[in-house]
């Protein structure tokens, strides 16, 4: 498969691998596609013909409705899998499952699955298609961090020099990780803020300050990332009640006072009102939430084009 002109891998798969030029090269080229998806007809022609598959093994809303409809405003031909009605549920292991959409002349597979490397597996076995990580355990979420990264320059006018702090389940958060390394990458200083329990033990060695308290945290703060509790991935026992939580680690308007006057607040959702976010601050004039599901698409648009070597955007 020929790789795209500047973006030279064939998969996407985390943030941790992506150089600054290349992280530069996806966030130009989604703001190139904002405008295609500001237009009243959203469509180009650039992967007119490309096959795609969104092998989705995991609830998702934003992440799948924005692949969606970034490979049908690029005019891609997509198919949408779940695990539920198929063959998995048959006892059809991941790997088969794959080649067997491989073996359908596929040119792409996105996949979340709640196997951490589940993607990277597939990576390694898949020769004739790209993969592209929509979220693979807790691992990584790589249009995630770039959709996040993509939002704060666009609202801040660069990252370099910000100061990024990430709130809540870092352990069991994707997310986190991928915001991590992207930003770190593209010059932001990171920290996180949580509960003991919900930090790696190992968390320091990537580069990042640790708070466990939440307004020394944002203090200075120009970006604040809250996370939600992800209890699907939790064994228990890890905070005494959700309500304690909130009062010690949920963002309402009086802890927002500890930030910068201009910083601004994220959650990549779903979002737990009253729990990590305090509804005044989730539809507040400082909440980019909805800036960064309308960049999501442009960012995953962006991906598309660039891992599938796509034509001109405007069909020239």
């Amino acid at each position: 498969m020929t790789e795209a002109p500047g973006l030279n891998r064939r998969h996407l798969l985390g943030l941790e691998q992506l150089s600054r030029q290349e992280i530069d090269l996806i966030l130009d080229t989604a703001d190139s596609f904002r405008e295609v998806i500001d237009r009243p007809i959203r469509k180009v022609p650039a992967l007119r013909g490309r096959n795609i598959v969104n092998l989705f093994f995991e609830s998702s809303t934003r992440t799948r409705i924005s692949f969606e409809l970034a490979e049908k405003q690029l005019s891609a031909d997509s198919v949408n899998f779940t695990s539920s009605g198929s063959s998995v549920s048959k006892g059809e292991t991941l790997l088969d499952t794959a080649r067997n959409v491989e073996s359908m002349k596929v040119d792409c597979v996105v996949v979340r699955h709640p196997a951490s490397g589940a993607s990277h597996f597939l990576a390694d076995h898949l020769t004739q298609t790209t993969v592209i990580n929509a979220g693979d355990g807790a691992h990584e979420h790589p249009t995630q961090g770039l959709l996040d990264i993509h939002t704060i320059r666009d609202r801040l006018g660069n990252v370099d020099g910000k100061r990024v702090v990430i709130v809540g389940d870092i352990t069991h958060s994707r997310v986190a990780r991928s915001d991590i390394w992207g930003l770190r990458t593209m010059g932001a200083s990171v920290a996180v803020c949580g509960p003991p329990t919900m930090l790696p033990v190992d968390i320091e060695s990537m580069g990042v300050d640790v708070f466990h308290n939440l307004e020394e945290a944002i203090k200075d703060a120009d970006v604040i990332n809250m996370l939600r509790i992800q209890l699907e991935r939790q064994k228990g026992g890890l905070f005494p009640s959700l309500r304690e939580y909130s009062r010690l680690f949920g963002l309402n308007a009086e802890k927002l006072k500890h930030a910068k006057p201009d910083a601004i607040v994220m959650h990549p959702g779903p979002i737990n009102r009253g729990v990590e976010l305090d509804a005044s601050v989730a539809d507040g004039d400082r909440s980019v939430i909805l800036d960064q599901v309308t960049n999501g698409v442009a960012v995953r648009m962006a991906v598309l084009f660039l891992l599938l070597g796509g034509s001109d955007r405007d069909g020239d």
